[in-house]
């Protein structure tokens, strides 16, 4: 199901702004260190297969596979701690939406726990849960 934001009510879109003052940080960082690892991932790639495959016999350059190597593990260790970050930003957006139904006042218990439920059963879903909550 598609929600634009012309289309949901204005407290709806408070609580969507909320999430995106929660996750905004992490956001930044998490495309900061994508935009960095995948270059430093291709220029490693690219670099160590020319000089093992292309030049094999040239030995003076061990300092370089070496180099390079090391470029193409801080590109993969960016790229992993990009990973975490979003899954960090899906932990916090969730606690909050689960939090924010637990503290309703309005709906009744067993809604609550029917909306909690299909959140935990259903990650993708999360957001959709959430606006129709």
């Amino acid at each position: 199901m598609n929600f634009s934001k012309t289309d949901m009510p204005g407290f709806v879109n408070r609580e969507l702004e909320r999430i995106q003052e929660i996750i905004l940080p992490m956001v930044k960082k998490v495309s900061k260190y994508t935009l960095g690892s995948f270059p430093l991932i291709a220029i490693s790639v690219i670099n160590l297969f020319s000089l093992v495959f292309i030049v094999p016999g040239h030995m003076s350059s061990m300092f370089t596979i070496g180099f390079y190597a090391l470029i193409g593990a801080v590109g993969m260790a960016l790229y992993k701690e990009a990973r975490h970050q979003k899954k960090e930003m899906k932990k916090r957006s969730t606690d909050y939406i689960m939090e924010r139904i637990r503290k309703s006042e309005v709906m009744s218990d067993r809604g609550k726990e029917k909306y909690m439920t299909l959140i935990k059963d259903n990650r993708l879903q999360t957001m959709n849960y959430f606006i129709k909550f």
